[in-house]
């Protein structure tokens, strides 16, 4: 895994992210519906709880991601016990029927993991445009009033759970939750790049 991540490394640090959506900012598109792996359409202001909203754009193929994969029920679980809704987004359009990043796919992936939360399409990629979001993983992370609070990473390290010494989205998730201010409220993003769709 150590030699499958080093160019992804590379690639997430040489991502600028001058256009990415700043602490503050409300929820983007917040109204635009998703598919769903359910079949079901649903938006990111009707997943929004009482505390907020948890985004994460993500995939399937990206060795990032399934380095995290352990961590993502866990942080479903931690997000709704806080009464912050969780969504998992996948923005590669451009990739959705090539590579196994199409919606059968997504069910296959979710069911591989035993995922229990929402992995929608993001259409054209329209919505981490919206976002400024880079890679997958890419989290955000809004308050009880749709403010940005929280952007970036999950932890600081993917490959090693048990190494992992800096837990920023947890930190973030439960300062939400208590009406707490966060310490560290942004991070960097590490990841395979998103695969936009084409203008």
């Amino acid at each position: 895994m150590k030699n499958i991540l080093k160019p992804f490394l590379i690639l997430a640090f040489s991502v600028a992210i001058s256009e990415e959506l700043k602490l503050g900012s409300d929820i983007p598109m917040g109204d635009v519906k998703m598919v769903d792996i359910s079949g079901n359409k649903v938006s990111l202001n009707e997943v929004k709880m009482e505390k907020g909203l948890l985004v994460n754009f993500s995939c399937n193929t990206c060795p990032w991601v399934v380095a995290w994969q352990d961590r993502y029920n866990k942080l479903s679980d931690l997000s709704l016990a806080n009464n912050i809704g969780f969504i998992t987004i996948n923005p590669n359009s451009r990739n959705r029927e090539k590579i196994g990043e199409g919606l059968d796919d997504m069910k296959e992936f979710s069911k591989k993991y035993d995922h229990d939360f929402l992995y929608t399409v993001d259409k054209n990629s329209e919505i981490a445009r919206a976002f400024g979001a880079t890679s997958t993983p890419h989290i955000y992370l809004f308050n009880s009033d749709g403010k940005l609070v929280y952007r970036g990473a999950i932890d600081d390290n993917a490959r090693r759970p048990n190494k992992v010494k800096k837990t920023y989205l947890v930190d973030a998730i439960k300062a939400v939750g208590s009406d707490k201010k966060i310490k560290i409220s942004e991070t960097k993003a590490l990841g395979c790049s998103i695969k936009f769709a084409k203008k």
